[in-house]
């Protein structure tokens, strides 16, 4: 799958479910319901144990594309790499890194970076950035979206970190072209309840199609 259908599916679906997890297989059904739900791209993030056997797990089992596996926390080239010869199909770091925006680019892989400021969005463009992750997203809120894209019209944000089923819709209002949603979407997991993920998912999947509508 190519560069371009990535980030269109990505964009289409709109959530970007980011997977934290204690074990590898505790990442992996997280992962499962997160599909069954209809979120097509699933961020395992380098905190998880093993994260690039999980990201291969998952290529593996949805090597029809059915999911794009994506790779998140990383915070270098090196790590990029591994993850990309794991099968992840895009990278997603906390905050910019060039040397991993360069990598990612020479091989036409996807890569989102984190900003908090008007000046790292800039920096992220400039370096070739394809969407630009707010991180954390509690920070700001919505309104700081509508304010970047006033001077920054063609600035693809997305926010992550502070995503809830109240204030997802507004983001998108706002103008984030996707969300990324960790533990107010898997914290399930935590205790079991892996049927309250795929059930949450959905509820995510609507907020998006209804911010997009207002």
């Amino acid at each position: 799958m190519d560069k371009s259908t990535v980030l269109k599916r990505i964009v289409d679906c709109g959530v970007v479910a980011v997977v934290r997890a204690e074990t590898p297989e505790q990442a992996l059904k997280i992962a499962e319901q997160c599909a069954k739900a209809g979120i097509v791209a699933v961020e395992i993030t380098y905190t998880v144990p093993g994260a690039g056997d999980v990201i291969k797990e998952l290529a593996k089992t949805y090597k029809n594309g059915e999911v794009i596996i994506g790779a998140g926390t990383v915070l270098d080239a090196e790590t990029a790499r591994d993850a990309i010869l794991a099968g992840a199909q895009y990278i997603i770091t906390p905050c910019l890194n060039k040397d991993t925006v360069t990598l990612c680019n020479r091989y036409q892989i996807p890569c989102m970076a984190g900003a908090m400021t008007v000046k790292e969005v800039v920096e992220c463009m400039e370096c070739g950035v394809d969407i630009i992750k707010l991180f954390p997203g509690e920070l700001f809120g919505p309104a700081f979206i509508k304010a970047v894209k006033g001077p920054l019209p063609h600035a693809k944000l997305m926010p992550t970190g502070g995503v809830n089923l109240d204030n997802a819709a507004d983001w998108i209002k706002a103008g984030a072209v996707a969300i990324g949603v960790g533990s107010n979407l898997t914290k399930g997991a935590k205790t079991g309840d892996y049927d309250s993920i795929y059930e949450t998912g959905l509820k995510y999947i609507e907020a998006v199609r209804r911010g997009r509508k207002e």
